[in-house]
């Protein structure tokens, strides 16, 4: 590789791990926040969390990718056109090739570890993620030995302890059951245990009484010496773990069980799953090629309407969304499958014609102008909201 291949891979290399990590925490952060009802809910604590959190970063990797790569690029060479750098390379004798082999090096590299995360590590990672789930939201013992803490189990189903007593006895148990609907049967015991007995969860309470209160307003109270309140039926709703299409591994799309329910109802959303897992990780190098399409010329940025980064930006997000709805389609009419696997393979296509034949790829006229309106548009209205408060706040002083 030449100095000046170097010259540019570093540099596109150095703003490709910059915006990554970024656009990466922000996107993980969003998907965090989402799941953080596991430790509200649940009572789990912080460690089993944060594993959840750490299993959710392989399926976000192949979305962030492509953008940090088309961020990457194209603000490398948007600077490098506004310091004359390409105009000097240029100069010198160097094909255009000089210029593309070591992003479109940088995009591959990315292209092949999209690849190998999301048909090698993301699967797996996406089963464990509801293996901890399961066992987070089937796990009784953290879920309501919480002393002196309302834990709500399922609806209309509540549970608190006051107190652990020595040989894993509880003492002080009170429990409220609305589940029926017009009835609401409210327990309170001074001692109690969680029992296992085969398969089932049962809650054995003593020395105790039941309220019972009736559609009609009657409340009886009946005392009793022992009292079993069985916990195996949302336990076992709890810790079933099912996998969708997009948690199984891709040798299990190729081969599916043909007992999987999942797979009887919809045998579509399988051959959806796998259309994208082998078309995906090329948006890397196609996002790449836009970015080359639109700033890999030594021109000067009056000739563009729009500033290369932002132009580079918005063609990837319309690419990306036709392949979104493209995958939306596909789930109704499988033809869709073919068209979702295209749009990368064809837009790179366009992208390098653009290259080919020396002509920047820009947005459409129109389009260009409406962002540029709404741009305007935004910009007068913070002027004005500006104003306004420096107004007011000039005639409180």
């Amino acid at each position: 590789m030449k100095v000046v291949e170097r010259y540019i891979m570093r540099r596109a290399f150095v703003l490709f791990l910059s915006a990554l990590a970024w656009t990466l925490a922000i996107v993980w952060t969003t998907q965090v926040l989402a799941r953080i009802d596991l430790v509200t809910d649940s009572g789990q604590s912080a460690l089993t969390f944060f594993k959840v959190a750490t299993l959710i970063i392989p399926s976000v990797i192949p979305i962030v990718v492509p953008f940090s790569i088309v961020v990457a690029v194209a603000q490398t060479l948007s600077v490098m056109n506004t310091d004359s750098e390409l105009v000097v390379i240029n100069a010198a004798g160097a094909s255009r090739l000089t210029v593309a082999r070591p992003v479109l090096l940088l995009a591959l590299i990315a292209a092949v570890f999209c690849f190998a995360v999301q048909n090698g590590v993301d699967p797996y990672a996406r089963q464990k993620n509801r293996e901890l789930v399961a066992a987070a939201r089937a796990d009784l013992l953290s879920l309501i030995i919480q002393e002196g803490t309302f834990r709500k189990v399922e609806d209309g189903l509540f549970l608190q302890i006051g107190e652990r007593l020595p040989d894993n006895r509880l003492g002080g148990i009170f429990v409220a059951d609305s589940r029926q609907q017009g009835v609401d049967l409210v327990y309170y015991a001074k001692t109690g245990a969680i029992v296992d007995k085969t398969d089932e969860k049962v809650l054995l309470m003593n020395d105790g009484v039941v309220h019972r209160k009736t559609p009609t307003g009657d409340v009886s109270v009946i005392h009793f010496t022992s009292y079993a309140f069985d916990l195996s039926a949302f336990a076992a709703d709890a810790g079933q773990k099912t996998l969708l299409p997009k948690d199984q591994t891709t040798p299990y799309l190729l081969n599916p069980d043909p007992n999987d329910p999942i797979f009887q109802q919809t045998p579509g959303l399988y051959r959806t799953e796998l259309f994208k897992r082998f078309s995906e990780w090329l948006f890397p190098v196609t996002f790449a090629l836009i970015a080359l399409a639109v700033a890999g010329d030594a021109r000067s940025h009056r000739e563009a309407r729009l500033h290369p980064l932002v132009t580079s930006i918005s063609i990837a997000l319309i690419v990306r969304w036709l392949t979104f709805f493209a995958e939306g389609k596909a789930k109704i009419d499988p033809s869709f499958n073919y068209v979702m696997a295209a749009i990368p393979v064809v837009m790179a296509l366009v992208a390098a014609w653009f290259i080919y034949r020396q002509k920047a790829m820009e947005l459409p006229v129109g389009w260009t102008d409406a962002v540029l309106s709404l741009a305007r548009d935004v910009g007068r209205r913070l002027t004005s909201l500006r104003l306004r408060l420096g107004g007011a706040r000039g005639g409180a002083a």
